[in-house]
């Protein structure tokens, strides 16, 4: 547990990857998964104690380890290093990840150097310890067909908390009473809360990357930009849309919005097996100069405007990441040196912006303090894409409907 201030913590969220090869969500555990030499999946769990739980919530314990979560054998966690010198015994190749906990790491090497000592009997210590991350994230980037209806589900969830944000995008409001209602619809469907902590960016606050302090009122003619999503039985949706205060599009306002909807538009279209990531980021680029010379925001050619990267004071960030168990989840992003072609089963965001400073002498006074960024989530199918978010209107007349029905 991670201490929040003095003596509160912060909820417990298990480790991704223990997460995604056990399916254990509870606190103080190690598994251990072996090829031959013993049982192939062996958890070490805190044991059932009733004065514990009592204070911090039940404990599915050695008992529930093999009942609930289908290890082949359990031992409480303090045992681990009692049983460890068994278990590396007869390893060949031990996979562990270094620098995580001090203790584990020391004992492990303690016992590996003992079995070299004790080789002149027939002992013989693993030859290795290799990173599994290497091999899990690897398994994690190309998404099951259950782990695809877990994250659909999540869409599902995220829609809904949008819609309702949506109709509060008024003037008068707060920044954090559409943190809240978001935060209100996750939980009352099932999901166990945010993804990630809410941006609520209402007007200059939008050209915050990170804003999250959400403490601002909502003045009309300005926009909010809506950056949450849901976290759903530990698989995250990353979504942004961005809200006209009050139910319509105005002005500079519209412009940016337009310019960034089409470059989203092309950028998802593009997402099919065999392009990359890079190329996906290169059209939204390309795209939302395109839009920025439109609007007058940018001046000049657009190959001129791209190879000189003249968008980059309104468009910092890169296009797309991973997406699954973490909101920016694992896997190689490039093979052999060279950008990775994308993969059905993978899963991706969309999210190109433009953000304009309040301050930013060298902009157009009429796109100052305008913020805007559109976000999809994307599976790639072996034919092409399916977004998995398609259900969370950003076509214009669609999201002033869903304001205006506030």
């Amino acid at each position: 547990m991670v201490t929040r201030s003095n003596d509160t913590e912060f909820p417990f969220r298990q480790d991704s990857d223990l997460l995604y090869l056990t399916g254990f969500d509870h606190p103080d555990a190690v598994a251990v998964l072996r090829t031959e030499g013993g049982p192939a999946f062996t958890l070490f769990v805190q044991p059932r104690q009733r004065e514990a739980e009592t204070w911090t919530g039940r404990r599915p314990g050695v008992e529930g380890a093999t009942a609930e979560y289908g290890a082949d054998e359990a031992h409480p966690v303090d045992a681990l290093h009692k049983e460890l010198p068994e278990i590396l015994k007869s390893a060949r190749r031990i996979y562990h990840v270094l620098g995580r906990d001090a203790d584990l790491d020391r004992k492990i090497v303690e016992i590996l150097e003992d079995l070299r000592r004790r080789s002149r009997i027939g002992l013989e210590p693993a030859s290795e310890i290799v990173d599994p991350r290497s091999i899990v994230h690897e398994m994690r980037l190309i998404k099951s067909p259950e782990e695809l209806d877990i994250m659909r589900r999540g869409q599902e969830i995220t829609r809904d908390a949008h819609r309702e944000a949506a109709r509060l995008a008024q003037p008068g409001r707060n920044e954090r009473e559409l943190e809240a209602v978001l935060d209100y619809t996750f939980r009352r469907q099932g999901g166990s809360g945010p993804a990630y902590t809410s941006i609520v960016g209402g007007g200059v606050n939008a050209t915050i990357l990170h804003y999250v302090t959400n403490d601002q009122e909502l003045r009309a003619g300005e926009m909010v930009l809506i950056d949450g999503a849901a976290e759903y039985q530990g698989y995250a949706s990353d979504v942004t849309r961005t809200y006209p205060i009050g139910g319509r599009f105005q002005g500079p306002c519209r412009a940016v919005y337009e310019a960034v909807l089409a470059a989203q538009d092309a950028a998802v279209a593009a997402c099919t097996p065999g392009t990359t990531l890079e190329e996906v980021h290169q059209l939204a680029v390309r795209v939302l100069v395109e839009g920025m010379v439109g609007c007058e925001l940018l001046s000049g050619t657009v190959d001129d405007l791209v190879a000189a990267e003249a968008y980059k004071p309104f468009y910092m960030h890169r296009t797309s990441h991973w997406l699954g168990l973490d909101v920016h989840d694992v896997g190689s992003y490039s093979q052999d040196g060279k950008p990775r072609p994308l993969e059905p089963g993978m899963v991706l965001t969309v999210e190109p912006g433009i953000y304009v400073a309040e301050d930013d002498e060298k902009a157009d006074e009429r796109f100052r303090g305008i913020g805007v960024r559109i976000e999809d989530d994307v599976l790639i199918t072996t034919d092409g894409h399916e977004v998995l978010s398609a259900e969370i209107p950003k076509r214009l007349d669609e999201v002033e409907a869903w304001v205006s029905s506030g």
